[in-house]
This record gives C-alpha cells, structure tokens and sequence, in this order.
C-alpha cells in the first residue's frame, strides 16, 4: 500500500469517527509522523477485526507531546522517549511500539539508490554547512569509484518539532563534537542550514522535487516515495546498508530490563551489521486519564497490534518488540487507572 493510500485510509477513519458522532470511547492519537505508516496500516486493520476506528493525526511528536500535556487526545505519540522524571512530573506512562529506522535520502541524478556511502561526522559536517558540494573531497574519499557531481547540496530538514529529528541529532551529537557543541539534540534545533518541510512526508516530498536534495526520514517513507538513500558507515567502521538485517543487529543492543520507565536511545550502537540512525517510537498516556473508557479502548487497541500486528510492521520494515518486553509493557498499564489490566 502506498504512503498516499495510507493517508487517505487514516483520513477515512478519521471522517467516519466523525460522521458517524464520537462517541465516549473513540481512539484519538496525535503525534509523531515516523510510526505513521504502520499506526496508519494497524488502524485500518483493527477497524475491519473489531468496527474500533482510530483517529491519529500525524503531526510530529512536538505536537504530539503538546496535545497529550493539554488532554485533548487519549494518547500522544513521539519518537524522543521523555526522561523518567519529566513522565512523574506529569502524570504519564509511556512504552514504546515499534522500533523503526531513519536513513539518509537523496536527489542526485545517476547516482543509483544504496550506490552511495555517508558516515556521521561527513553527514554531521554536511548539516553544519562544511560540505556544500556533492564532489567535495569528503564524500569523494568515501566513494572512490563513484562519478560524483559539481553540483550544490541542498540541505532538507524538518520545520515541526520532531522526533525523528531529536534520533537524526542524537546521533549527530554521538559521532561530531562540533555538532554537539554547536547544535545538540532536541526535537527542534537552530539548523546552521537548509530548508524546513514539515513532517517526514514532507521532507520526502521536497527531496523528490529538489535536484541535490538530502534529507532524513524513516525508511518506510523512502521506500513509498522511492526514494535513493544511502549506506552508512556504522559504529564499528563498517558499510552497511538499510535492511531488516542490520536494523535487528542494532535493536539487539537494547537493554529493556534496565530501562527506566521504557526510556531507550538505540542510535550509533556498536556491532559490524548494526545501523546507525534508529530508535523505537513510543507512546504516551495519563495515569489518571481524563476518560478512561476512551484510555482503556486505546489499550485493547495496543493490545492487538502487538498480539496480532508484527507481520504488518515487518512488511514496512519497523522491528516488531520482542514478547519479553510486550509482557512488561502490559504489566506497566495497571498503572493506568480504568485499564482493566
């Protein structure tokens, strides 16, 4: 299914939960765009099994933080995992749903997609503004045989409060100290350069359109919008390239027994197959909802999605979460008041 026909599924079952009047229980979500495709894909499955829509608006997790601190959704979505003491602080549980990966996509005429090797620090300095050429000697080094163009990088990011921006920037922070010093990670930075485009659809879309377009998204939007992306030099000093391989080698770096409240930074993990930009995406909830019914509705619907929704995450490539860490998910939603758990 087409990202196109995702959205539009999503937006039918947001209409029909609208026309058909909302009722006490209705499954409202807003948040990050990064899980879209798949919350979207589950949706639209959960609604033929059960007749339970769910209306999720893919906002980016900025606004999905923002929306679930002002109670007008059940549950915000977002991709940068909130620190144990910002969730007390507020009342909420979060656990997360998938793992999902980002990768690095261009626009450069006859060079074929996964043709291509960036490493951190040249997409670090890239970023900063250092690189401004797709034939400069940094990106020459790592691609020898490669006939690269005098042609200028026009630098894609996001304009929301982003997710999958705080993942792209952690890593960043990881592999450039003048990143880290200069920029950071946070869900919106002051970008040194570039143009801004709002969601990962949206910097999909500009980097279609923009001839020396580079941009990050999560990979199932690459895919959908067949987009070229990169290899990367990972953690170890190894090329790899995006696949469900190396996106497992990388979730298997995740310690869930010692992760407090689910908090999780799975970026620049060790390992010679292990990808280097990828985090799950997680979701957020009141302990003390404002209405349970709709809490509790929201939860079956998590509940089947891990029961019955690995083979759809995988067929869009997120990494589905393993049993062990589900059971200890489900257990954490007695915290929820109405949950019925």
């Amino acid at each position: 299914m087409s990202l196109k026909l995702l959205i539009g599924a999503a937006a039918g079952l947001a209409m029909a939960a609208a026309a058909t009047g909302a009722s006490a229980a209705e499954i409202s979500g807003a948040g990050a765009t990064f899980p879209y495709p798949i919350y979207a894909k589950w949706a639209a499955a959960y609604k033929g099994a059960t007749g339970e829509g769910l209306n999720y608006q893919s906002i980016g997790s900025g606004g999905g933080i923002a929306q679930i601190k002002a109670k007008t959704v059940t549950f915000g979505a977002s991709d940068m995992p909130l620190k144990p003491k910002d969730l007390d602080a507020a009342g909420l549980v979060m656990f997360p749903t998938v793992i999902g990966a980002e990768v690095m996509v261009y626009n450069v005429p006859g060079i074929p997609s996964n043709s291509l090797v960036l490493d951190g620090p040249t997409v670090a300095d890239i970023y900063l503004g250092k690189i401004s050429k797709w034939n400069d000697p940094a990106i020459r080094k790592l691609n020898p045989s490669v006939n690269l163009p005098d042609k200028t990088i026009v630098v894609v990011h996001r304009s929301d409060g982003s997710g999958t921006t705080f993942i792209f920037a952690n890593y960043l922070s990881k592999v450039s100290k003048e990143w880290a010093d200069k920029v950071g990670a946070a869900t919106s930075v002051d970008w040194p350069v570039g143009i801004g485009a709002k969601g990962n659809e949206g910097v999909a879309g500009n980097v279609a359109q923009t001839s020396g377009a580079i941009g990050y998204v999560e990979y199932a939007y690459a895919m959908q919008n067949h987009l070229s992306y990169t290899k990367m030099r990972n953690h170890d000093g190894q090329v790899v390239s995006p696949s469900m391989e190396s996106f497992h080698a990388a979730a298997a770096g995740a310690d869930w027994d010692h992760a407090d409240h689910f908090y999780m930074i799975l970026t620049n993990q060790p390992g010679a197959k292990s990808w280097p930009i990828e985090n799950p995406t997680f979701i957020l909830m009141y302990k003390q909802p404002p209405d349970p019914a709709a809490s509790a509705e929201a939860l079956k619907f998590f509940k089947w999605a891990y029961e019955k929704g690995d083979q759809m995450a995988e067929s869009l490539l997120y990494i589905p979460l393993p049993d062990t860490v589900v059971k200890k998910i489900e257990a954490s939603w007695k915290q929820i008041q109405g949950s019925g758990m």
